[in-house]
């Protein structure tokens, strides 16, 4: 089919494509001037899914999930939210509602759930595209009511979304702690345990410092007692060196003393002899120098008796010291020893008791974050508007279904035309007779009434509709 052939075939069946359209206009009008009024109202909320921890100061950050808002709308339609705006509403008291689900239902099934389904099928719940707000709308009958109850299922929501987060916390604080309580005995008897270790023992838990001074105690007696040693050995050795008279030893042969005295026996002696050649043996001057020399001799002799004898003296002395040190060294080895047996086994239950400190004051700060939690007021999600009434109601669009029904009763007008034309097929254009007989076209006759002949191969005018005919068979040859 031309263009040509369309617009003649509209021309002819105008009238019945008129009629098609009016009728689906005027219907589409008609029913929604019919339907009832409903309303819709619009409340619209702010999910944040990376919100601050209340028990600490860390912060999340990230792009929002799709899923996380899908699990969000699916929770604003879930028969819990539904079920806490119905007993807000009270709906279950509703005389009306109650006789529409005898209607229904004839009483079968729970009334409460019904209210649920009656209920949602009101309501309408959209995430944002490119970010975390989300549409809660309700349609109804009544401006007032819309509005209402789509604040109703937001405030549900919220109230929902943070139960959601304080039981969890709750059920968390009492695990936490019995935990903690627990934690709180092991401390205690760890301690206890210590300090039973301390009284038995009669020492305290050894640490690192007072161990190092004990050590180092004994490297200064073991540094005395080789130093001791030396000076016994020394002592040792010349009290060994010690004669008859005592000229090996180099304290009588250095002696001050003894060497004045030896010297004025020596200058005695060498008188004594010039004495006795020139006087005699009798005479009292040779007497009185052999009185003297003989008193020089025992002063030397006692003088030498002191120092040998101070001699052995400071090796008994130096022995003494030696023994008294070493058994000193011997009395702090063992000390260190004790100290150190002590500070490993004391160390082991130092460490229990502070391993139990540790687990237990972890267990504080995890108890007190979820007390915190606990008494959490606001959720992870925010009223950004609340739903108010609407002045015009949202269905029956009159503009748009009467743009709607204009395009559909075009489409109807039109396809009614064509579906007649090929029922009943009518020769409406000059083009079509050669088609439609299968012989060449010689002429055109005359339009009636018009007064003028035409000729043929002249530009053919367009039969009327009128004076259009049924097409016939082509002649057979």
């Amino acid at each position: 089919m031309t263009l040509g052939q369309f617009l003649v075939i509209m021309r002819a069946r105008w009238k019945a494509a008129l009629v098609v359209l009016l009728l689906t206009v005027g219907g589409a009008m008609a029913i929604s001037l019919a339907l009832p009024r409903q309303y819709t109202a619009t409340t619209t909320l702010l999910v944040d899914q990376y919100r601050p921890d209340v028990g600490g100061a860390a912060v999340y950050a990230g792009s929002p999930s799709p899923v996380f808002l899908a699990t969000q709308v699916d929770v604003i339609k879930s028969e819990r939210v539904a079920a806490q705006v119905v007993k807000a509403l009270n709906l279950a008291s509703n005389a009306n509602l109650r006789d529409e689900w005898n209607r229904e239902t004839r009483g079968a099934g729970s009334f409460e759930a019904w209210l649920i389904d009656w209920l949602q099928r009101g309501l309408d719940v959209k995430p944002s595209r490119d970010s975390t707000i989300i549409s809660v709308s309700y349609k109804a009958g009544n401006s007032a009511d819309a509005a209402k109850t789509a604040n109703l299922f937001a405030r549900s929501y919220l109230d929902t979304s943070l139960l959601f987060r304080t039981d969890p916390a709750r059920q968390q604080t009492a695990v936490v702690d019995a935990r903690a309580k627990e934690l709180r005995s092991q401390l205690e008897a760890a301690q206890a345990k210590l300090t039973s270790y301390q009284r038995d023992k009669g020492v305290t838990v050894v640490t690192e410092g007072a161990l190092d001074v004990e050590t180092a105690r004994l490297n200064e007696l073991s540094s005395q007692l080789v130093v001791l040693q030396s000076l016994s050995a020394e002592s040792a050795g010349r009290t060994a060196q010690l004669r008859p008279g005592g000229d090996g030893l180099a304290e009588v042969v250095n002696n001050p003393l003894i060497v004045a005295l030896r010297a004025q026996l020596t200058t005695a002696e060498a008188k004594l002899q010039e004495l006795d050649s020139r006087l005699g043996s009798a005479h009292p001057q040779v007497l009185e120098a052999k009185a003297a020399i003989d008193s020089l001799r025992g002063r030397i002799d006692a003088e030498t008796r002191r120092v040998s004898g101070t001699v052995g003296t400071s090796n008994n002395i130096n022995r003494l010291r030696e023994a008294e040190v070493r058994a000193q060294l011997e009395a702090q080895r063992a000390r260190v020893a004790k100290l150190r047996g002590a500070r490993e086994e004391g160390m082991v239950l130092v460490r229990e008791v502070e391993a139990a400190q540790r687990a237990y004051d972890a267990a504080l700060a995890r108890l007190q974050q979820t007390s915190l939690e606990t008494r959490a007021t606001q959720g992870g999600a925010y009223v950004l508007s609340e739903a108010s009434e609407p002045s015009l109601p949202s269905s029956p669009n009159l503009v748009r279904n009467a743009l709607l029904s204009l395009v559909i009763g075009t489409v109807l007008a039109v396809a009614m035309a064509i579906i007649r034309e090929y029922v009943d097929r009518r020769v409406r254009t000059v083009e079509e007779l050669p088609m439609s007989l299968g012989l060449p076209l010689l002429g055109v006759m005359p339009r009636p009434g018009s007064g003028t002949a035409r000729i043929a191969g002249l530009r053919p005018p367009q039969l009327a509709a009128a004076t259009a005919f049924r097409s016939l068979p082509a002649p057979r040859e």
